[in-house]
């Protein structure tokens, strides 16, 4: 993606089925766990770049014993750092105590992050600040073991104000409004009451408080738990929570808008956003991945057992396409199809847009992440470069000569690296007309290769505010002085925000909704502007399911290829010397090549929650009131 956005969080979970004494053993480190779980942070690095915390819990120590460790790190490279700091400790500790390094159970008494549970999470910051404060994994803490609670997630909810409200009128006082903090403190109220209530019962049955501690938390049930606390989330969330005692939990939304991959076998459960990341780092098969199933939760209690329970009813599976699209590891089989299939199927208008002279048209992608879908639209157009061959033959059988075989044959399709990305640009100077000149080269570009009658053909995953487009990448290919520059979306236009962990809030800042407005402008539409405007405010005060997405109406009279045309437009500037041709890929194309993750409310403004509308109609207000607050 060519407009850097941040978006989504990873998550990983690991339990260790056996003691630590069999991995050190089999795999000859008690360290097997931290270790797996290094890889797995950092296989999920493409997901979080602003921050990474991880946690860990020993089994059945003794009181006085440390048995909960976490460290969180927003440093540069903070999964680096954290381990870093890990095996700084680790080693500081058997340094001071020589006799542990081959003994297993003095390592795990004496050597903090060394347990049988284990959290991951990589951040990319969304909203707020960028502080160690918001970095997962949240603690819980309380003196009884299994009141302490660890949350992490891939999450946001749409409506934090209504989860906050819940927790005050319960009597509690949340030190913050966020929407992480209000999910703990939600299971953690009715982690609290379970608690209470199995005491209270074994108290009448004459036991002791210490000899009620470990029968509560055997008795815990994780699963009435999720469902009471998680009666009223509105979101997107994959949801990790451990409890101090060892009972661990993964919930997934019942849209099954956030990914969730899970692997069990006898020596372990593991969980992760993304299926290549198990599959990599514990040599497994893609048919042993499995997706956790919407509005289910995979549990784990704390002697090993592992249960799949239903926690919410599941509603219309709405996975998020974006995944697919760009946020996901592409080297996810069905992810890397999938995005040869995005290019695939915009072969048809690239074709009209060159109108068909695939012989004098040089093929590229703008770095790297688009390069997949490239190798779609490559096989398509050889396709068509096969036809027009076989054509030419045919046409001219009569009179063909060796010299025009030869000739016909000889035609190869024309791909390059045109776009390089040579540096990571840091807009140091806060100026605009010096940061433009500084954005303007953040790519360079291969010269040589296009000649003046060319049309070149960039593929991108997806146009979302096309600053990048417009300042750098169109510029830098116009100095190759080719006839036409066509640019290519694999994803279609992005219209409405996201509310479910994409940092994508403000219409305004979307040059499709950019592209509307000009165009209900020059055709004496702006009306329906403050019309929209009118119908979002009577709507401030409804209840969530009974409010709608007006700000489709922005949209309906144009069809998708003028607003195209016009963000062909207002991406060409003057001084650009080639045509400029924006296309898109069509959303009924897109569920084709991602027919499992049907998630497309960024297009469609089609939001799988009800919270998805009350959204994008605060954020069409905060557009028309020229407020820079966000939506959610």
């Amino acid at each position: 993606m060519s407009d850097a956005i941040k978006h989504e969080c990873g998550i990983a979970q690991i339990r260790l089925l056996k003691p630590l004494d069999y991995y050190k053993k089999k795999y000859g480190t008690a360290f097997y766990g931290v270790n797996k779980m290094y890889l797995m942070m950092e296989k999920q690095h493409n997901r979080g770049q602003d921050g990474a915390g991880f946690a860990s819990i020993k089994l059945n120590t003794a009181p006085g014993e440390r048995y909960i460790s976490r460290i969180r790190s927003n440093a540069p490279q903070p999964i680096q750092d954290i381990f870093a700091q890990i095996n700084t400790r680790i080693n500081q500790e058997i340094k001071e105590q020589p006799e542990i390094a081959e003994d297993v159970a003095l390592q795990k008494k004496h050597i903090p992050y060394l347990g049988e549970v284990f959290l991951g999470h990589v951040r990319y910051g969304t909203f707020g600040k960028n502080s160690i404060e918001s970095v997962h994994p949240f603690l819980r803490q309380n003196n009884w073991m299994h009141r302490n609670l660890i949350v992490a997630g891939n999450f946001n909810m749409t409506n934090v104000n209504q989860l906050f409200n819940n927790l005050v009128e319960l009597g509690q006082h949340p030190k913050e409004k966020a929407d992480t903090v209000t999910v703990m403190e939600k299971i953690g109220h009715f982690l609290d009451s379970e608690v209470e209530k199995h005491y209270k019962k074994l108290k009448k049955q004459g036991y002791s408080k210490v000899e009620a501690s470990p029968i509560i938390a055997e008795k815990l049930n994780v699963a009435k738990i999720l469902r009471k606390s998680s009666k009223n989330w509105d979101g997107g969330y994959a949801m990790v929570g451990l409890l101090g005692h060892g009972d661990s939990f993964v919930l997934r939304d019942p849209a099954g808008i956030r990914p969730t991959y899970y692997y069990k076998d006898d020596e372990i459960v593991v969980v992760a956003s993304e299926r290549p990341v198990i599959q990599t780092v514990f040599n497994v098969d893609f048919e042993d991945v499995k997706e956790l199933a919407p509005g289910h939760a995979i549990i784990t209690k704390k002697n090993g057992e592992v249960s799949i329970k239903e926690i919410i009813e599941p509603l219309e599976r709405k996975a998020c396409s974006f995944e697919r699209i760009y946020f996901s590891r592409g080297s996810d089989a069905e992810i890397y199809k999938e995005r040869k299939m995005l290019g695939r199927l915009l072969m048809p208008e690239v074709l009209k847009s060159i109108k068909h002279d695939t012989i004098n048209t040089v093929f590229s992608f703008i770095p790297n992440t688009a390069e997949t879908s490239f190798y779609g639209m490559v096989e398509a157009a050889q396709d068509e470069l096969n036809r027009q061959k076989n054509q030419a033959i045919l046409s001219e059988k009569e009179s063909l000569t060796d010299a025009r075989l030869q000739e016909i044959l000889a035609h190869r399709l024309r791909t390059e690296k045109i776009a390089i990305k040579d540096v990571k640009l840091r807009t140091f100077i806060t100026e605009d007309s010096s940061r433009d000149d500084l954005v303007a080269h953040v790519y360079d570009v291969t010269y040589g290769v296009v000649k003046p009658e060319d049309n070149l053909v960039i593929i991108d995953d997806s146009i979302v505010r096309g600053t990048t487009l417009k300042k750098s990448i169109i510029k830098m290919m116009d100095r190759l002085n080719p006839k036409q520059i066509v640019v290519v979306s694999s994803a279609p236009q992005i219209r409405y925000p996201d509310c479910y962990g994409i940092d994508m809030a403000r219409l305004e800042d979307f040059v499709a909704f950019k592209a509307a407005l000009e165009l209900l402008k020059e055709r004496n539409l702006y009306h329906i502007v403050e019309d929209v405007y009118k119908k979002c405010k009577d709507q401030v005060e409804l209840e969530d399911q009974e409010v709608r997405n007006f700000v489709k109406e922005i949209y309906e009279p144009f069809s998708d290829e003028e607003i195209s045309d016009k963000i062909s437009e207002l991406l060409s500037e003057p001084t650009v010397k080639a045509s400029v041709k924006v296309i898109y890929q069509s959303v009924d194309n897109l569920h084709k090549a991602c027919p499992k993750n049907l998630g497309d409310w960024y297009f469609t403004g089609n939001y799988p929650t009800f919270g998805g509308n009350r959204v994008v109609n605060r954020a069409f207000i905060n557009f028309f009131e020229g407020s820079k607050d966000r939506a959610y």
